[in-house]
């Protein structure tokens, strides 16, 4: 089990340069001066095209907890501790990208790997890795999720190399149920998601779960649109308002939610949003003060998450990154990082088959926060948060999201057990 140390943190964030700050990649240092090889982790994630900015956000995550390993030491293994750094394969947000990318990580000689922001992605990359790994034994490959959260992933298309270390789909959905269900004065829904595996799931647990606790509730919309692909959502945005909802609902990430945001505004929609990302990129910022006690987000952690282990957390990102574009942290990527490094080091060996094997058992505590993998179907099990948007020096809100004045203050803590679901998975241990 890792402890969250504030002193390393804080002291691994100052002695950082300045220029590291822009987020080049050619200058974004992860690894010290070491004569052992590098521990690789092939990062496969959309680093151009319309979510760019999602794969850049996970990037800065991934090798800002890479930093923190190397800087106490790197990864402690027989023969002599190893730094770690994540290499970059852009996806360009398609399957077939992904896939070639995989290949790319395979024939640099990296079995580690890691991918998030999309789902569909992540099962073609599970399967791929399934088949390459019957092929080649002795060069398994391990896949760490970060993001990629339907449900499926889990249950029924489940596999023993792959880990997911975010709630997914319905853990959210419930959790968001826990606040939403008790908001009696909200009579009529809209759904809206994104047309692919993921945003499809949403909307099928949004219907069962408004069945089950809300029933009296009136679901004035339901409707998919293409993922990445909507330049202009003020149609969407007009007949959200004509419905007469109250609320929206919607699993929508990235720009898909941004533009959705700001053209419910731009039309004068006055409702609620519920939503499973509305705690970032630009979304804040794009309804704001419209947004306050409207907007409401299920996330693993919030930067306004009590606690000094939290808070410090927070302010060290912040001083690694202050440009407040590039405020973007997550937990859970974060937890990834520290139970790969605590699976490597006590199998004392980097192959995909032994670190497997302890990550199916990694416990980890950090930054107040504590995680634990379900050995059964590979789901993370952690707490969950939902928060709403208020002003920044609210009771609360001492944090801000992106230096837009507006920040998400704690409304309910879904402790891990509650958060917890059961799985149809049928694990195929080698």
């Amino acid at each position: 089990m890792y402890f969250f140390s504030p002193q390393l943190l804080k002291r691994g964030a100052l002695t950082l340069s300045a220029s590291a700050c822009l987020l080049s990649p050619a200058v974004f240092s992860q690894q010290p001066a070491a004569t052992q090889p590098a521990v690789r982790v092939a990062l496969i994630e959309s680093l151009s095209g319309p979510f760019a900015n999602t794969g850049e956000a996970v990037f800065r995550n991934l090798a800002w907890a890479a930093e923190r390993v190397n800087e106490r030491g790197g990864i402690k293994l027989p023969g002599g501790n190893r730094p770690l750094v994540f290499e970059r394969y852009d996806s360009k947000g398609q399957n077939e990208e992904a896939l070639s990318a995989l290949r790319s990580a395979l024939d640099d000689g990296i079995t580690l790997v890691t991918q998030g922001n999309s789902s569909a992605t992540a099962a073609a990359l599970i399967d791929a890795i399934n088949k390459h790994n019957e092929r080649d034994p002795a060069k398994r490959v391990l896949f760490m999720n970060y993001s990629a959260v339907d449900p499926v992933l889990t249950n029924e298309k489940c596999s023993y190399w792959h880990f997911r270390f975010d709630a997914h789909a319905d853990m959210r959905m419930a959790a968001l149920m826990d606040v939403l269900k008790d908001d009696r004065a909200l009579k009529s829904i809209y759904l809206i998601g994104q047309d692919y595996s993921f945003g499809q799931a949403v909307l099928r647990e949004a219907r069962k779960q408004l069945g089950i606790q809300r029933p009296d509730m009136q679901i004035v919309g339901d409707e998919l649109h293409p993922m990445g692909r909507v330049k202009d959502f003020l149609p969407y945005a007009a007949k959200i308002k004509a419905s007469g909802a109250q609320a929206v609902l919607t699993g929508n990430w990235g720009n898909d939610l941004t533009l959705l945001v700001k053209a419910s505004k731009d039309v004068g929609f006055e409702g609620k949003f519920y939503t499973f990302y509305g705690n970032a990129l630009g979304v804040p910022a794009a309804v704001g003060d419209a947004g306050i006690g409207k907007v409401i987000a299920v996330a693993d952690w919030f930067p306004n998450a009590v606690g000094a282990p939290s808070e410090t957390f927070y302010q060290s990102f912040r001083q690694r990154f202050p440009n407040p574009k590039d405020d973007y942290v997550h937990m859970r990527m974060q937890l990834m990082v520290e139970a790969l490094v605590q699976s490597i080091e006590k199998a004392g060996a980097t192959d995909a088959a032994s670190v497997a094997a302890q990550m199916e058992k990694a416990t980890v505590l950090f930054a107040g926060h504590t995680g634990v993998m379900r050995r059964a179907d590979h789901q993370f099990q952690q707490p969950l948060l939902v928060a709403v948007m208020d002003r920044q020096g609210t009771p609360g809100v001492k944090f801000d999201v992106e230096g837009s004045g507006y920040g998400f203050r704690v409304i309910k803590t879904i402790a891990a057990a509650r958060a917890e679901q059961p799985h149809s998975c049928k694990m195929i241990r080698p």
